[in-house]
């Protein structure tokens, strides 16, 4: 085989793969392993693997077994974080590369297929409210609007305590007509009608939204490519998406001066697998994260399904209706989380002109 071959077969590696010297420095990084730092190898090239690992993480035990002589050290279910970014598990391997003490390192994160399967969950739990859905708008929403007009009837004679009860009874029977409302969009299970989305048009209409109320007084940074190509998709379900993701990340950062960052990347590679033997790539990615608090680990894994919530007043429908519409898309989204902060990811397909197809 040519260093030519070899090259190529480097590149093509689908796993991020690092080759670091007997000092720890990265000496050599393939396409996937930027991607997976989201850095370019002029960015790491000659710098000390744990800076961006960690001293004690697990990955560097990895390598410091590799050197005292293991042929070759293999670990499950490693935490990785990266620099500044969310822990993530992975199946880290290292092995001793030549007689120069060089290692490579294989990093298999454990995100894609379990993102792909937890997904087509999501959209399966989300659409199983669309029968009780259907049957709260028919069952629920004509005697509601009588009670609803007798409360203001009532109110209209009444005065002092009686009148305020009323009131009460009529704001609470608009409240479960928005229950109703929403719990309604599950029950929409007709394809989205697709054209081609600016993405960035999108995001930024949800941001100056968030930035007229409730993210009012946080600060947005945008990190966007701009040579994205458009989106496959329909902008109002995508907007819906993206002010979801904006609110509940005021709301998780809180009151104080928190920090909403939003951004976009090209990733190449990631494909979903479609009935029929069809695959359909995913090379759009949009992140929105925050640095609140995180959440709970008891949560994390079930934030996507109906009435699922932290907070004190939610449904629990929010994520629930993002994870639909984004499957509605052909698309992913996935969660990552930690006390420094939440990151929701997106990935969504490429605008082709057959999507336009009647």
């Amino acid at each position: 085989m040519s260093a030519l071959d070899y090259e190529s077969l480097w590149a093509a590696m689908p796993v991020p793969a690092l080759v670091l010297d007997a000092e720890n420095r990265i000496i050599a990084a393939n396409s996937a392993a930027e991607q997976f730092a989201q850095m370019s190898f002029r960015q790491i090239d000659g710098r000390d693997l744990t800076e961006f690992v960690g001293e004690t993480s697990a990955l560097a035990d990895v390598l410091g077994q590799a050197r005292r002589g293991v042929l070759s050290v293999v670990q499950y279910d490693v935490e990785v974080s990266w620099a500044d970014k969310a822990r993530a598990l992975a199946n880290v391997q290292a092995a001793r590369f030549n007689d120069n003490e060089d290692l490579i390192v294989l990093i298999h994160p454990r995100g894609m297929a379990e993102k792909m399967d937890r997904s087509l969950a999501h959209r399966s739990a989300a659409r199983s409210v669309t029968a009780m859905a259907a049957m709260l708008g028919h069952e629920i929403r004509n005697p509601l609007a009588g009670i609803s007009g007798a409360a203001q009837l009532l109110a209209m004679n009444l005065h002092g305590d009686d009148r305020e009860l009323a009131d009460l009874i009529d704001e609470e029977t608009k409240r479960i007509g928005a229950l109703v409302n929403r719990m309604e969009h599950f029950g929409d299970i007709r394809p989205a009608t697709r054209t081609a989305v600016n993405v960035h048009d999108v995001l930024d209409r949800a941001k100056r939204a968030a930035q007229a109320g409730f993210a009012r007084n946080l600060r947005f940074v945008e990190d966007y490519d701009p040579s994205l190509p458009s989106v496959s998709g329909a902008a109002d379900p995508l907007l819906q998406v993206f002010q979801n993701l904006l609110k509940n990340a005021a709301e998780a950062i809180g009151p104080a001066q928190g920090v909403i960052t939003l951004r976009t990347a090209f990733r190449p590679g990631v494909k979903l697998a479609l009935p029929g033997g069809r695959r359909e790539s995913l090379p759009i990615e949009v992140t929105i994260a925050d640095n609140g608090p995180g959440i709970p680990d008891d949560l994390r894994g079930d934030i996507f399904d109906p009435f699922v919530t932290t907070k004190a007043n939610g449904t629990g429908l929010g994520l629930s209706l993002v994870s639909k519409i984004i499957a509605d898309h052909g698309g992913v989204v996935e969660c990552t989380s930690s006390p420094d902060g939440t990151k929701f990811q997106i990935l969504l397909p490429v605008w082709r002109e057959r999507d336009g197809a009647t």
